[in-house]
Formats: structure tokens, sequence, C-alpha cells
């Protein structure tokens, strides 16, 4: 069991928990997630591993209520347990030190973002940090990025907060005004697709972090199958990150339709 420490509310439908998970702290790296049970039958929730503390044995998740399963994951509170959290699953992220980079999240992809926007800065790289939503009440975590940031560009569709736009445009202005060296997008399949649309012209490097249908997390079920450079590739081992010039979006959205 996995009891939660620290419950915090970030909207109506995203929460943030801090649970105790001593193994999982000491031996996760940026890019690593786990994969939640709130329940005994429950389903399997994948979910990246937004931050750790080694110090007090836990590690922080965000959670968006889409479903049956993740309601019941939200309506935990303090002091309760996961039954199941397993992890850390995937490959790390490569953090190398390559100049100046942007970091882009949307909406809760900001959550698997911001481990690495930290290790990127600790690498000694210029980061500059774009986070969109649709309306100001959907940022989450900019008080957490702007440490490890030398700059935020907060882009909301509405114009509700920061610039009115889409996060394409926010990044879109720092390459226009300063050499880059490397994206990396997290957050809705369709933005990832934009943004790599964006990049390419630019020829810019750019890493995505894929957010698939997963059922198992360890490559035996094959529902995360993504096309990646024309090859069969699977986010649970392979990812979850992978050279967003070379993923089939489109393809990954479709699959992405499959329950609705």
């Amino acid at each position: 069991m996995f009891k939660i420490l620290d419950k915090e509310h970030f909207s109506e439908n995203v929460v943030k928990f801090v649970v105790e998970a001593p193994l999982i702290a000491r031996s996760r790296k940026p890019g690593h997630f786990v994969i939640v049970r709130a329940c005994e039958g429950g389903e399997r929730i994948p979910l990246t591993i937004a931050d750790a503390d080694v110090k007090a044995d836990t590690i922080t998740l965000i959670v968006q209520q889409v479903g049956v399963s993740t309601r019941k994951i939200c309506a935990l509170n303090i002091g309760d347990s996961f039954t199941d959290v397993a992890g850390p699953l995937g490959k790390a992220t490569h953090i190398e030190k390559v100049g100046t980079v942007v970091c882009c999240g949307g909406g809760v992809g900001v959550a698997p973002l911001l481990p690495i926007i930290k290790a990127m800065k600790q690498a000694g790289n210029r980061v500059v940090t774009v986070l969109a939503a649709r309306t100001k009440d959907l940022i989450i975590l900019e008080q957490e990025v702007a440490p490890w940031s030398d700059e935020v560009v907060i882009m909301t569709d509405d114009g509700s907060y920061g610039r009115k736009g889409l996060v394409t445009e926010g990044v879109e202005s720092v390459i226009q005004r300063e050499p880059v060296n490397l994206v990396v997008t997290i957050g809705p399949a369709v933005m990832m697709k934009f943004v790599s649309i964006l990049t390419r012209k630019y020829s810019i490097p750019t890493m995505c972090s894929l957010n698939t249908i997963m059922v198992d997390g360890t490559g035996m079920c094959g529902a995360c199958r993504v096309s990646v450079d024309g090859k069969t590739k699977f986010v649970c081992i392979d990812g979850p990150e992978f050279d967003a010039h070379k993923v089939n979006f489109d393809e990954m959205i479709m699959r992405l339709k499959a329950y609705n």
C-alpha cells in the first residue's frame, strides 16, 4: 500500500498527490512513469512522476479526471492509500548540455515536463518554458517551473492569462528571437503534432513524450504501440520519449479515439 501524504486540487478535474514510495523515489529519473491502481480490481492507470523527494521518500503524481478510474483515484484523500504503484517504468530522458532548450507543455503535460526542465537546467542549459492551456485556471505548476527556467512564457487560448494564442505561437516567438538548440514538447497529441510541424520548418531537434493508451506497461500487451520512423514501437518500454519528427501523430491520434 502506498500512503497519500498530501493532496492539492489544481482545478476541478486536476489533482496533485504526494505519495509515500521510497524505492521509487530513490530510483526514478526524469521521463519515468508509474502504473497506479486505486483499489483491488481497479484499472491500471499510467502516470508520469512529476517530482520526487528522496529525503521524504515521496513521489508526486498529477491526475486528471477523465473517466471512472481516474475519478476513483481523485476521490482518495490524505491518509488513504493506493493499492499499487508500480515503477519506475519507461526509459529516462536523455539529458545533456546543448545550449538553449525550449520546454513546452500543454495542460497536465506540464507534470512530466517539470523534472525535465529541472534536469536540463542543472545540466547547464538556458531553459525557456512555454506553458499553455485553454484558460488561466488550467495553467498548472507555474511556480514550480519558474525557479528552473530562465524565462516562462504563458499562452492561453482565451487570453485570460499571459498571451492570447496557441502554444506554437509562444514557441515560435522564442525561435524567431534567439537560436534554439532543442525543443521538448509534452501535452495533447494534436499539440505535439503541430509543435513538431513548426520545429521541422526551422530544423530544430524536437523530443516528445507520448501519452498512448497503455495497459500493462511492460511491453506485453501492445496497446501502446506507435509508428516511429516507419517502425512499430511500444511507448511503455521504448519510450515514452521519441524524436517528434519521426512519430506518426495522425495514426496515434486515430488510435487514441478507439474508446471514445
